[in-house]
């Protein structure tokens, strides 16, 4: 399994700032402290911030922080909102499979079962925990 950057940049963004509480951070400074692009992390931020996992403040001097405790924050929660689609193969898409096993394939249910445990060790897991 493989996580999007998008969602590995999320994370990030969490860990860092978790790691520094008394402080806003800006895309500006963490793209250049972290070596990714504004552009992205631009829209990595938008949708922490949708999803309120993060709060923001615009204009001079704004910059986000996050918007709930650490250890309120699940691992698990945080790939679900930002892996734009998780499904892993072709059959997990309703109405998008072309194989030709299907339905009778047992591979489905096996992949379906490695997921729900994927995200389960996940959920497992706060922000608080990754945290140095």
């Amino acid at each position: 399994m493989q996580l999007t950057r998008f969602t590995d940049f999320s994370l990030r963004v969490l860990i860092h700032l978790g790691s520094h509480p008394e402080t806003q951070a800006t895309v500006a400074g963490m793209a250049a402290e972290h070596g990714i692009s504004r552009h992205h992390l631009t829209h990595v931020v938008h949708q922490l911030g949708l999803k309120a996992y993060i709060e923001t403040t615009r204009g001079k001097g704004g910059g986000f922080c996050l918007a709930r405790r650490p250890e309120l924050i699940r691992v698990g929660d945080v790939v679900r909102d930002m892996e734009p689609g998780f499904e892993l193969a072709e059959c997990f898409r309703p109405g998008e499979s072309a194989c030709r096993l299907m339905p009778a394939c047992a591979l489905k249910p096996v992949l379906g079962e490695a997921g729900r445990a994927f995200l389960a060790s996940l959920d497992r897991y706060t922000l608080a925990d990754l945290l140095p």
